[in-house]
């Protein structure tokens, strides 16, 4: 939220995300405020290397351009020292010649010369070489040229590059040189004397121009290095395009403060190699006796917070489809400590975190395809369905409200327990997997076996979508009030008749409010036991399930980009057109506008790949590809993670397509050939690996586990001397500490173990270390 925003009268208000330049994400707009609160989440991975987070608060304008009220630019170096706390964040002004983003490459030497009569001066060589990573000037690439200029007290020599077009990575490669002193002996008059000490007062200005050509130019950023430095050495680095100093200096302390929570994590990825150690410990940790003494479980132990360690922990479980006997590895030890068969699965151990992240993981797709439908008629044209006399507005008929709750209750319930042919294989597996569990530790509870698996997939997986859909993607913001509220009434059915044991045995105990127990006497019915039931069967049974191919066609993902003109007709030109794209769990189409009949259609089943394209195809950034069979469908999404989104989403989908190709050309064939690889054929096969587009990097995901081990490792080592102590397995310590509550079954495994995850990280460590060193060497940002 947003407090004390300038001009001081009531504005329609949002706010966006932005990487540098590039907008990324908006809020949706709050009218008539001074103080907008937004409440809204993005989480997204960042797909490219990036300076500066930014937010910017626009004034939404009817007739004119939005007005940016004022920004808050984080430094990327910066934001790990905001992670997961909240901050108030003045605004600054927005003003162009701050807005900055890139880097350039010079190399910078001092020559000395010897003239004819034998004297001594001094030669400046600046060699600009490339820029990398400039703006987009309008959605659009740049044409950028520098100029080069060495500034002194009396002087101010400039020189320019020639103008790169349509580039944000232009090679320039031009060398520029300028006299520094002059000889004693230099007796021609001229508009500046340069002494020998003058050199302290020198520098040299590299400014970043966008060429205007009929409009006026458009400044990028410049860089600034004193001629002093170069006294003993040639200097090269990459130099970070800063802000013009002499930019807007109006008081910052009047345009108002932004509140963010930002949580960043960032990771250094080694080859695949360094990880094989550790990679390895960590998936055989399900075979290990017993499992509290694997890597897997000590892990989690020593996190503090056991989140941390559990999403990486099933991701790569999940890559390597080890997560099934590590989970019920777990489960088991889970309800040795379960005395009571109603209580099965209902704490936060790491078997139930380990089960609701792979939920998310898996059942992204499984929730659009059951729930996003129902969703988007609750949200897009909410009845009123409040039934708590309390909250009961003036005017409404609380029967009418609860024949709506009613309603909608109704065909969510039904929409989940029809959804069994969509559940993903691997929920399937572990839900199969925990029902044997419990109905083996409790045998003589007949009912144990539908609440192990209710208690994930009602309780903790739909009843969670509904309640929060802009968590899981099911809506892109947070629903109002009215319709927050109606969700929260749908959730709370949906948990209860989820329990087949509560069902079953008439019990409305679940129920603390007296106006949900008199709704809920409605769905007091066998049929909606037997539903639960056959439903919860079919969930946690191995058996394969066919798709029937009735039901109606999904919407996943839809939005406005760029597409290329196919060439479909000879006398068609070959240009940019914006189109509005719409993706279903059936086909792929694009269409003149919103709402309107697709003019082209693809069938997901006819989808052979979808990659990136190269930026040198079009000069255009963010681009990608869908093969299918006719040509190319070339489209340009309106920032880098968007794009990636809509891969992932269309990767996704097309995963299970039989046909997919196992090659690919990475850039458009133009005039007669393709860029990459200049074949002159156009249907010849590609010249580079189709990606996969794993959704899973399972090396991230062990660079990830090696950094938590790295933090805790006085945990580690403390833990190994524990298991090393007779004290451990001969009697309670003396002094309690945080490892008190540590499960040390087997010392002699656990310590095996620890002493395995401590030499791997050691020797993870120096790769890191040498890794580091090699980078610094390689790349100095000149001006950090």
């Amino acid at each position: 939220d947003a407090k004390h925003l300038v001009p001081n009268k009531m504005r329609d208000f949002f706010c966006t995300i932005n990487l540098d330049q590039e907008e990324v994400f908006r809020t949706q707009v709050v009218e008539k405020s001074l103080s907008p609160y937004f409440g809204e989440e993005f989480y997204f991975e960042i797909p490219r290397t990036f300076q500066w987070l930014s937010f910017y608060i626009y004034d939404k304008s009817v007739l004119q351009k939005d007005l940016r009220i004022g920004k808050v630019s984080i430094k990327k170096e910066d934001l790990c020292s905001y992670t997961g706390k909240e901050n108030w964040f003045m605004l600054q002004p927005v003003d162009s010649n701050s807005e900055v983003q890139g880097k350039v490459h010079l190399e910078l030497k001092l020559n000395e010369l010897i003239t004819d009569n034998g004297s001594v001066c001094q030669q400046l060589v600046v060699h600009i070489k490339e820029c990398h990573g400039l703006p987009l000037i309008n959605g659009q690439n740049c044409d950028p040229y520098a100029t080069v200029s060495l500034v002194g007290p009396s002087r101010n020599d400039q020189k320019k590059t020639k103008v790169k077009k349509k580039t944000s990575n232009p090679q320039f490669n031009e060398t520029f040189y300028f006299e520094v002193t002059r000889s004693s002996s230099y007796t021609k008059k001229s508009q500046f004397q340069v002494e020998e000490e003058d050199i302290e007062k020198l520098e040299v200005r590299v400014d970043l121009w966008n060429n205007g050509n009929l409009v006026q130019d458009i400044f990028l950023g410049e860089v600034k290095v004193p001629v002093k430095v170069l006294r003993n050495d040639s200097f090269q680095a990459w130099y970070l395009l800063q802000p013009r100093e002499n930019g807007n200096k109006s008081k910052t302390d009047d345009l108002g403060s932004l509140r963010l929570n930002i949580c960043y994590t960032e990771d250094c990825v080694l080859p695949s190699e360094y990880y094989t150690s550790l990679r390895n410990l960590l998936l055989k940790s399900s075979d290990v006796q017993p499992i509290s003494a694997s890597a897997a479980y000590i892990l989690s132990e020593v996190c503090r917070d056991k989140y941390d360690a559990v999403l990486p922990l099933v991701r790569l479980l999940v890559h390597h489809h080890k997560l099934v006997p590590f989970v019920a590895a777990v489960a088991e030890l889970d309800l040795k400590d379960t005395q009571e068969a109603n209580t099965v699965f209902r704490g936060n151990s790491l078997a139930t975190r380990c089960v609701d992240e792979m939920m998310k993981i898996v059942g992204k797709h499984y929730l659009k395809v059951t729930l996003k439908p129902v969703i988007d008629e609750i949200c897009e044209s909410p009845k009123p369905c409040e039934i708590d006399p309390i909250k009961l507005r003036e005017g409404d008929n609380v029967e009418i409200n609860m024949e709506n709750l009613r309603y909608y209750v109704d065909k969510v319930f039904r929409e989940i327990v029809q959804s069994s042919i969509s559940c993903p294989t691997l929920m399937c597996d572990v839900f199969y997997s925990l029902r044997h569990l419990s109905a083996k530790r409790f045998p003589n509870d007949p009912h144990v076996q539908y609440s192990a698996v209710s208690s994930f997939v009602f309780l903790r997986f739909f009843a969670v979508a509904v309640v929060s859909p802009h968590t899981f993607h099911l809506r892109p913001h947070h629903p109002d009030a009215q319709t927050s509220r109606t969700l929260t009434l749908i959730s709370k059915a949906i948990q209860t008749l989820g329990s087949w044991g509560s069902l079953s045995k008439s019990k409305l105990s679940s129920f603390k409010e007296t106006f949900m127990c008199e709704f809920f006497k409605a769905f007091q019915e066998e049929k909606f036991t037997e539903s639960v039931k056959k439903f919860l069967d079919d969930v946690s049974s191995t058996e394969s399930k066919e798709p029937s191919g009735l039901s109606e066609p999904v919407h996943l993902k839809e939005g406005e980009m760029y597409k290329r003109a196919q060439g479909r007709t000879r006398i068609g030109k070959k240009n940019f057109k914006k189109r509005w794209f719409c993706l279903t769990s059936r086909e792929f189409t694009y269409h003149k506008q919103q709402d309107k009949e697709p003019i082209f259609t693809i069938p997901i089943k006819n989808i052979l790949a979808v990659e990136k394209l190269d930026e040198n195809s079009f000069n255009k950034k963010n681009m990608f590809q869908v093969l299918h069979g006719e040509k190319p469908l070339y489209i340009q999404a309106n920032n880098c993670v968007e794009a990636s989104e809509w891969i992932e989403a269309l990767c996704r989908v097309t995963r299970c397509n039989q046909k997919r190709l196992s090659f690919y050309h990475p850039s458009a064939f133009l005039n007669g050939n393709w860029l990459c690889c200049k074949a002159t054929i156009e249907n010849t096969v590609g010249c580079a690996r189709c990606t996969a587009q794993i959704e899973i990097d399972g090396d991230r995901e062990t660079e990830r586990i090696y950094s938590l081990f790295t933090i805790n490792m006085s945990k580690l080592q403390k833990l190994e001397e524990a298991c090393g102590s007779i004290a451990v397995y001969q009697g309670p310590r003396k002094e309690p500490d945080d490892y008190s509550n540590f499960i040390i079954e087997d010392s002699l495994a656990t310590f095996h173990t620890l002493k395995q995850i401590i030499d791997i990280v050691e020797k993870l460590n120096e790769s890191h270390e040498k890794y580091q060193k090699k980078r610094s060497s390689s790349a100095r940002y000149g001006s950090e």
